[in-house]
């Protein structure tokens, strides 16, 4: 089938095209009129950054990162947000609501039937290079769908700030049980550092340890000292005449070594000058062996003296230096308290600063939402569009009529014309007599004349 042949075609049927088109108008037009009228009610929200937040002074992410507007759509679209205006606006107290809802018999709450409504003729719909996003709702009462669109908005509002606090007041409610246990915990090592320097007597560890280390020192240096006079004694009091430091420094001993090296110089003069048989001599000689006894006995008086107190001393030394050993081991398990309570208290002070911060975030109604453009009352129907539905009407007419000739011409076909009739017999055509009146002659003939000289 060539072009020719289809416009013939189109012609012998355009009754049946002509009536598909007009049945196709009409029906579009009466049912447009008939369907009830559809208002549309459009408010716009921005979503602000305010680049550092105001309570905790940290500075906000960008808010256009991959997802968030996705988000912000599925939050005004929740069942969430619908029950906040089905509470807001008291919808489900009303009676012919009601009626309506027991006559739809689906069970379940008539708030969540209500906010499935809502969500249901709510559109929604975000800028593609802004944060503006656009919510719309549809319905037969003008100005219901205002009322709703706005009660839309501002529930988008207060969500965003219930969803920004809900988190901080959860936390802060932990942080108070928590604060609770950190505290009696920080009571508790203090307690244990007050009754460990109260048994143990000590105020200031270092300082006391300075103290006895200072006089374990001093009672090391007297031990060697002591230890000095002790090594330094002798018996021999004939011909030693030194001795230790106690021996040495005691001033009877050294009057008794004086005296003793003048009797023995006046034993020596005695025996120059009138011999060893001599009475002065034997008096002379027996002073310096009385001088001699004295001198040992004292001698070995203070060497006793000097053991004794070396023996004295080392246990005193031995006695402090356990004392330093015991404060040592006392300053070590101190600093293990003290710093188990530095770490109670640090693990406090952070807990209560992080809770006066969730707090504060926690009592915050600053949204990021503010409504730029409110909804008005609409003057006109949103749908049907009767314009774009009669266009839409003759176009389909038109495809309707079109495919339902040639639906038609294929059931019943038709010679129309001398190429149809050698398509079917394959014989030349000698001739050909045109029965139709003249008027469709002349309606027809030119037309095809033209399209043929056309396409020929």
């Amino acid at each position: 089938m060539n072009f020719l042949q289809l416009i013939r075609i189109l012609q012998a049927r355009y009754k049946i095209m002509l009536l598909i088109f007009l049945v196709t108008v009409l029906t579009t037009l009466v049912v447009s009129l008939l369907l009830p009228k559809s208002y549309k009610a459009t408010t716009t929200v921005m979503l602000t950054s305010k680049g550092v937040d105001p309570v905790t002074g940290h500075t906000l992410p960008v808010q256009l990162m991959h997802g968030f507007m996705a988000t912000q759509l599925d939050v005004i679209t929740s069942t969430r947000t619908a029950l906040l205006v089905v509470d807001r606006l008291k919808l489900d107290q009303h009676t012919t609501i009601r009626q309506q809802f027991e006559k739809a018999n689906e069970g379940g709450s008539i708030r969540h039937w209500l906010a499935a409504l809502l969500v249901k003729n709510l559109h929604v719909e975000p800028s593609r290079e802004s944060n503006v996003i656009t919510i719309s709702f549809k319905g037969t009462d003008p100005e219901f769908v205002t009322t709703i669109t706005n009660a839309f908005a501002t529930a988008y509002q207060e969500m965003s700030i219930r969803l920004s606090v809900e988190p901080s007041q959860q936390a802060s409610a932990y942080l108070s049980n928590q604060l609770n246990v950190l505290r009696d915990k920080l009571e508790m090592a203090q307690k244990k550092v007050s009754q460990f320097q109260q048994d143990e007597g000590i105020v200031d560890v270092d300082n006391r340890l300075d103290i006895e280390t200072r006089r374990l020192n001093e009672l090391a240096s007297k031990l060697t000292l002591v230890q000095s006079d002790v090594m330094g004694s002798g018996e021999d009091s004939d011909t030693r005449t030194d001795g230790g430091h106690s021996v040495v420094t005691n001033t009877l001993i050294n009057g008794l070594k004086a005296n003793l090296v003048q009797a023995k110089a006046k034993l020596a003069d005695t025996q120059q000058r009138f011999g060893k048989n001599h009475p002065e001599y034997e008096g002379a000689k027996a002073q310096v062996v009385k001088i001699k006894t004295e001198l040992a006995k004292h001698t070995k008086i203070t060497s006793q003296k000097a053991i004794s107190r070396e023996a004295e001393i080392r246990e005193a030394l031995e006695i402090q230096k356990n004392r330093v050993l015991a404060l040592q081991q006392a300053r070590n398990e101190l600093k293990l308290l003290l710093r188990e309570a530095e770490g109670a208290q640090h693990a406090y002070d952070s807990a209560l600063q992080y809770l006066n911060r969730t707090s504060l975030e926690g009592r915050s109604n600053l949204s990021s939402v503010s409504v730029l453009d409110p909804a008005t009352t609409p003057t006109s129907h949103d749908s049907p569009n009767l314009q774009l539905n009669l266009i839409l009407s003759i176009f389909l007419g038109s495809l309707l009529g079109v495919f339902l000739g040639l639906l038609v011409e294929m059931v019943d076909r038709r010679v129309r014309s001398t190429e149809d009739l050698n398509d079917v017999l394959q014989y030349p055509i000698l001739g050909n007599i045109d029965m139709r009146p003249q008027q469709t002659r002349h309606f027809r003939l030119p037309l095809l004349r033209y399209i043929q000289r056309a396409t020929g």
